[in-house]
């Protein structure tokens, strides 16, 4: 029997969890497809109606984390450690909220101009949801292993190219930027963004350890 053939022979089935997880996760992917939208509009109404639209797709994951979290304290029986599931609804839930954190600071601070920057960080964003929801959909029948750490190496990498990004935004900024407030502004939406893709990496680290533990 292969090891892959052992691990998923050792996790219960499931039919209450993943399927959360999983709406849980493509959830995440359209929101940072709305994100990115956001950062190449012109147009201000449509750029409105889509950070509406990034609000109302945080509250939907909102009650997604609520019926995971309702699930575990009905069910004995789990597909791996319920401080697990736990720890992995919060995480994917982190990112939606600082994706929508930073949705609400654009708002906020009226920022109408995005920085190449910026626009980066949404794609590496939407990048790192898609590995996360390709991790957590194999993690459902831990068919591919290898599948699931291929995606949590992309989304490694991705949270250390959105600090690399920051980094060399902000150097540019406090170089550039003569106008204080707009500074301010820009430094407060740049670090809300890079902080969704180190809440997608931990996540990964929450699979990694399902992972190794079971493995």
């Amino acid at each position: 029997m292969s090891l892959n053939s052992i691990f998923q022979f050792l996790v219960p089935k499931d039919k209450k969890f993943f399927p959360l997880f999983i709406k849980s996760t493509e959830n995440l992917v359209v929101m940072a497809d709305a994100m990115i939208q956001v950062m190449n509009t012109t147009d201000i109404a449509e750029r409105n109606a889509l950070i509406n639209r990034i609000d109302a797709l945080e509250n939907i994951g909102d009650e997604i984390t609520h019926e995971v979290f309702i699930e575990l304290s009905q069910n004995f029986i789990t597909p791996f450690d319920r401080e697990d599931i736990h720890y992995l609804a919060s995480a994917i839930d982190d990112v939606a909220d600082y994706l929508n954190g930073s949705a609400k600071d654009i708002i906020l601070y009226n920022i109408t101009q995005f920085t190449e920057p910026m626009r980066k960080m949404a794609v590496l964003i939407k990048e790192g949801a898609v590995e996360l929801d390709k991790a957590v959909k194999n993690l459902s029948n831990m068919k591919n292993i290898k599948e699931i750490n291929q995606a949590l190496v992309k989304i490694h990498s991705v949270e250390n190219q959105a600090d690399a990004v920051l980094d060399a935004s902000l150097a540019d900024l406090f170089a550039n930027e003569k106008n204080a407030i707009e500074l301010i502004k820009m430094k407060e939406v740049l670090s809300m963004l890079e902080l969704a893709t180190d809440k997608c990496e931990d996540a990964a680290n929450v699979i990694e350890s399902i992972v190794l533990k079971h493995a």
